[in-house]
């Protein structure tokens, strides 16, 4: 028998996915599958860069409807939160991209 306490395994200053809630992960992957059924796959990638401003108004559009109580979206019945973490996402993907 091995004893477990002798095991190692050298993960130290890895990311630790496993803190990252599953329900939300899953939740901005069903904003992008509506989003892929509407536009297309990734079409969000195509933004040109003076477009930039349209998911940060997107994203502050969800942010504010959740603080005036509204928690899901009225089109897509998924919650503004995930909407608006899709959103910083999406600016999170083109600030990297622009350096």
């Amino acid at each position: 028998m091995i004893d477990s306490k002798s095991l190692k395994k050298f993960d130290d200053g890895k990311v630790m996915l496993d803190l990252i809630e599953p329900d939300f992960v899953i939740g901005i992957g069903e904003v992008l599958t509506v989003g892929a059924q509407k536009y297309g796959i990734d079409n969000w990638k195509r933004l040109q860069k003076d477009d930039i401003r349209r998911y940060k108004a997107a994203m502050l559009r969800h942010i504010y409807s959740y603080l005036n109580g509204e928690k899901n979206d009225s089109e897509t019945c998924i919650s503004h939160l995930l909407h608006a973490a899709t959103n910083i996402m999406f600016l999170h993907h083109f600030e990297k991209e622009m350096k």
